[in-house]
């Protein structure tokens, strides 16, 4: 998807705040409206927003937003999440990847290592980390979501039981107000819990945003990684479940705007 920074900026802002109006865009980013309403019209069109009198509002969290329209949503505080997992990581480790644009990023900033075991059921992931000649790439078979470009089901099972891994990094859909880590779909628990269950240490990256999102499916509880990476601090119900658990959180910093 070719967004606009403006474009993508305007995505999170609607993301955070629920309704925006054409006449506060135009003078936040000094754009005339005629400019901002194309700008409404390309994210809509898209998804990642819809149509209100006088404005847009956040689309219906009844599912997820497209692969491609969360790879655009805070890209600077995954990137500042990634940069912090990679001094985090070292070289010759196993690996084990879930799927998630958050995770993706954290492959990519992994790209300087040398020598990583990479263990995926996520083929974005997984031909990203094929450009290391170093990287050992491993990834599971059976059925693909062709949206995600991810593989669940029994074949997905049976990979990520079948080893033991150094480390293993997963994202989330949303985090509720106690605590528990929430998806989609009972296959996306499956395959993030299997990864947790099958790793050494863990590695729960999300951020800002994920805080309060609404998502169905249930599955862990954010104290249960080994650290949790953030670009900012959690709400105050987070930091006291964590501050009760052995979880470390990492604060990566970034601008939680990008």
């Amino acid at each position: 998807m070719d967004l606009s920074e403006r474009q993508a900026e305007i995505a999170e802002l609607v993301r955070e705040n629920g309704f925006l109006t054409v006449d506060v865009l135009s003078e936040r980013f000094d754009v005339t409206t005629q400019t901002i309403r194309r700008d409404l019209n390309t994210l809509c069109d898209h998804g990642m927003a819809r149509r209100r009198h006088g404005g847009i509002e956040r689309p219906s969290d009844t599912g997820n937003l497209a692969y491609g329209s969360r790879q655009i949503l805070a890209r600077g505080a995954k990137q500042a999440i990634a940069r912090e997992v990679s001094r985090h990581v070292p070289n010759a480790s196993s690996l084990a990847f879930s799927i998630g644009t958050t995770p993706q990023v954290v492959a990519e900033a992994l790209l300087q290592h040398e020598r990583l075991r990479v263990f995926t059921n996520n083929l974005n992931i997984a031909m990203l980390s094929c450009a290391n000649p170093t990287f050992e790439v491993n990834i599971a078979g059976g059925r693909l979501r062709n949206t995600d470009r991810d593989i669940l089901g029994a074949g997905m099972e049976d990979f990520l039981s079948s080893y033991m891994f150094d480390i293993g990094i997963y994202g989330v859909a949303g985090v509720g107000e106690h605590g528990t880590l929430l998806d989609f779909t009972d296959e996306e628990v499956r395959a993030r819990k299997l990864i947790h269950e099958n790793s050494r240490i863990t590695f729960l990256v999300l951020d800002h945003t994920k805080f309060g999102r609404a998502a169905h499916v249930r599955g862990g509880q954010i104290g249960e990684a080994t650290k949790v990476f953030c670009n900012t601090n959690p709400p105050e119900s987070i930091l006291e479940v964590l501050a009760k658990s052995d979880t470390e959180l990492v604060i990566c910093g970034g601008d939680p705007s990008q």
